[in-house]
């Protein structure tokens, strides 16, 4: 009806969800055909033929396959990094770093299941381990990506670039991730407590005994 104020709720909430079912759609389409066919034997447009979609919307949301395949550790090291920002500037590095991986993955994993089906994390280790070309692209992804070093050195107020500290966490937490990460794929089960279950296993190993002789 004419003259009607436009309706208290903004658009744009509907907008974001529909854009992370697309986004969500192409990679359980593209993680059912890698799994079928390959991921080196499967081509961008049989993934946007299986979500009814054009090639020119697929590259709306990703670069290319490796990006759409390596976009569940690209989507958790963004949320790492915002939530250690957020963390209080009195916790220790190590402290913070923990919390903050907490913190972001519960934050993806309620994001993803509130808009999509499993967002299939497991799928997506097994693909990366399992593919060379993947394996490469995400060692490069963590050695290359400065950013949590800098917020890590930004944290503690010393220079990057001469105080290796920041960079040697940041090494060591991806390790952990990597660790806890082999012992979630094998274990019972696949949910964020039992992935944080695993981290800490690690983490809590990390103390004055572990720098020391072991015998």
């Amino acid at each position: 009806m004419r003259g009607e104020e436009p309706p208290d709720q903004p658009p744009a909430p509907r907008r974001e969800r529909k854009k992370l079912q697309t986004r969500d759609a192409l990679i359980h389409a593209a993680l059912d055909l890698f799994a079928a066919k390959g991921y080196e034997h499967t081509a961008i447009r049989e993934i946007t033929d299986a979500v009814d979609i054009s090639e020119r919307t697929f590259f709306r949301y990703f670069a290319n396959k490796e990006d759409l395949a390596l976009s569940f550790v690209q989507d958790g090291a963004a949320a790492l990094l915002d939530a250690l920002v957020a963390r209080p500037p009195g916790e220790e590095p190590l402290t913070a770093l923990r919390e903050a991986f907490r913190e972001s993955l519960r934050e993806i994993t309620a994001q993803r299941s509130a808009y999509s089906r499993d967002p299939a994390y497991l799928s997506v280790l097994r693909l990366i381990e399992s593919t060379p070309a993947l394996l490469a692209a995400h060692l490069r992804y963590f050695h290359d990506d400065d950013a949590l070093v800098r917020a890590l050195a930004e944290r503690e107020g010393v220079d990057p670039d001469a105080d290796p500290r920041p960079r040697i966490l940041a090494t060591l937490f991806a390790g952990l991730v990597s660790l806890a990460s082999r012992d979630w794929e094998v274990g019972g089960a696949h949910d964020a407590d039992a992935m944080l279950a695993a981290f800490d296993a690690y983490a809590d190993r990390l103390d004055p005994a572990l720098f020391g002789h072991w015998t």
